[in-house]
């Protein structure tokens, strides 16, 4: 089968595209004919050796996955060949940049029946990560306050969109260019981050405030102000840590997105209700991934990027 992986971790050079063997599927796996892969940011970190995430070498990238069910290992119950499943992989793991991929059956659900299953590996752990920085980490309820910032991209719209759903006010930044994007998701108030000052348009101390911006430590600890006292600061910049105030009793958590397949599923229920916005900026071939991740290195890879094997 075809597949791109790398031998060592280093800049995209070390990634290299050709045959592999296709893999087997031991006791509690099966094997997926992939759909289409996503890529995060994280696989890039991965690659150059940024993540402290251990990994079997080589290593197939691409831990969000679609695809159909090819073959069933020993003692799989709730899955047979031909369903349309999606999963966040163990990240140590091979993943689907290939055309087959093997994963343990307890990381995969039914896929979304209102999307192309391609399309449909856009959502496992970027939303997982909404989710579990809401509400797992921050402990969102219903009429609180919730100030995000970097709400124009993949992982804050649905932030924001579980937010409203959660009955929560929901004040978020973001560029002009994705403004109207984050008032469709919900968004109760939008401050322009590239003109308004985010402090002095927070009328309101927040509940909760949700940082998934590459932001400066200094404005990032002027934020924690707007917080109330017992409040909560999350954030998702793993590469340092988050502010709190101990003297007002605000605590702060770094989120470290994990699989959880009763949430995963409730996700994709919410994207064939209508309630979650499934978003997908550009699909590309397997045969480009190197590329993309030369891309992602030189700077942020905007919006959200399927790769199809």
């Amino acid at each position: 089968m075809k597949a791109v992986r790398f031998h060592e971790v280093g800049g995209p050079e070390v990634l290299q595209y050709g045959e592999i063997d296709k893999p087997v599927p031991a006791a509690g796996q099966v094997r997926l004919r992939v759909a289409a892969s996503a890529f995060n940011a994280a696989d890039n970190g991965m690659r150059a050796g940024f993540l402290p995430i251990p990994l079997a070498l080589p290593h197939v990238p691409g831990y969000d996955v679609s695809g159909t069910v090819d073959a069933v290992g020993d003692g799989v119950d709730g899955f047979v060949i031909g369903d349309a499943v999606i999963g966040f992989l163990p990240m140590g793991e091979d993943g689907g940049a290939a055309e087959y991929v093997v994963t343990p059956a307890e990381a995969l659900v039914a896929a979304p029946i209102s999307v192309p299953l391609t399309d449909a590996a856009a959502l496992p752990s970027v939303a997982l990560t909404a989710r579990q920085a809401l509400f797992d980490d921050g402990g969102l309820e219903a009429g609180q306050r919730v100030l995000i910032v970097g709400g124009g991209g993949v992982v804050g719209k649905y932030a924001i969109a579980l937010a409203k759903r959660a009955g929560a006010y929901v004040i978020a930044t973001a560029s002009p260019r994705s403004a109207d994007a984050v008032r469709a998701a919900g968004a109760d108030e939008v401050i322009d981050r590239t003109e308004a000052d985010v402090l002095g348009s927070v009328s309101e101390p927040v509940d909760l405030l949700l940082n998934l911006a590459p932001i400066e430590p200094a404005e990032f600890t002027a934020l924690v102000s707007l917080v109330r006292s017992g409040g909560v600061v999350v954030s998702t910049t793993a590469w340092m840590p988050a502010p709190d105030d101990a003297a007002r009793n605000v605590r702060s958590v770094v989120v470290y997105v994990r699989s959880d397949v009763e949430q995963l599923a409730e996700l994709v229920s919410l994207v064939d209700s209508g309630d979650l916005h499934l978003e997908v900026t550009r699909r590309i071939p397997l045969t480009d991934l190197q590329a993309l991740h030369a891309e992602a290195a030189e700077g942020r890879i905007a919006g959200k990027v399927i790769v199809i094997p």
